[in-house]
């Protein structure tokens, strides 16, 4: 758990964290040899755990960890390629559907889960946040490596529902009603940009 989890050890402390992991695995003990696996619900178990009820954002960020790690092992897969988008009729765009990258996860957060995730994890220095806001996290693999980003805002209610099967059309409609004055184009090229997709269909 704390190689799985080192920036959720670093906020609590690593006495602490090792308390609390003791009684997660007597509570909830690997079902699998398998270990790099084990933790999936240790991020729920954290929002339920009132000894670190103080810490709120605690739970989110450790949803991020963990989000990391199943990206790691999950199957590679080819990013979409941005000039299928440009092949396809403008007209016809809004009925595409989108097949997520096998990698890719969304972590939603009511606090700044990324930046508190990205200072205690070595991403980024250590420092005050002056802009307590919301952040939603997109977790992928397109290559080698695991990216974390910060999704814009109505980015999250966006893939989710392409992630969901929705067409282009209605998943702008459900980020519309997410957020007043979400941007198509600044999100559409980023989740092209992230590798978050992999195919299109019409």
């Amino acid at each position: 758990l704390a190689t799985r989890f080192p920036a959720t050890q670093r906020i609590m402390g690593e006495e602490f964290f090792r308390a609390m992991a003791r009684i997660y695995v007597s509570a909830e003990p690997p079902r699998s040899p398998l270990l790099m696996q084990y933790g999936d619900t240790f991020p729920a178990f954290i929002a339920r755990f009132e000894p670190a009820a103080e810490i709120v954002y605690l739970a989110d960020v450790a949803e991020i960890e963990a989000a990391r790690t199943r990206a790691y092992h999950a199957a590679d897969a080819m990013p979409l390629d941005a000039a299928l988008l440009h092949e396809i009729n403008q007209s016809e765009l809004g009925a595409l559907r989108f097949v997520p990258h096998p990698s890719a996860e969304i972590v939603r957060s009511p606090h700044p889960a990324v930046t508190i995730w990205a200072m205690n994890a070595g991403e980024r220095t250590l420092a005050p946040i002056e802009n307590w806001r919301s952040e939603d996290a997109l977790v992928v693999r397109p290559a080698l490596d695991v990216e974390v980003r910060t999704l814009p805002p109505g980015g999250a209610a966006f893939l989710l529902a392409l992630f969901a099967g929705k067409t282009l059309a209605e998943a702008a409609a459900e980020a519309m009603a997410d957020i007043e004055g979400f941007d198509l184009t600044a999100n559409l090229a980023g989740m092209i940009s992230s590798g978050a997709m992999c195919d299109v269909t019409q």
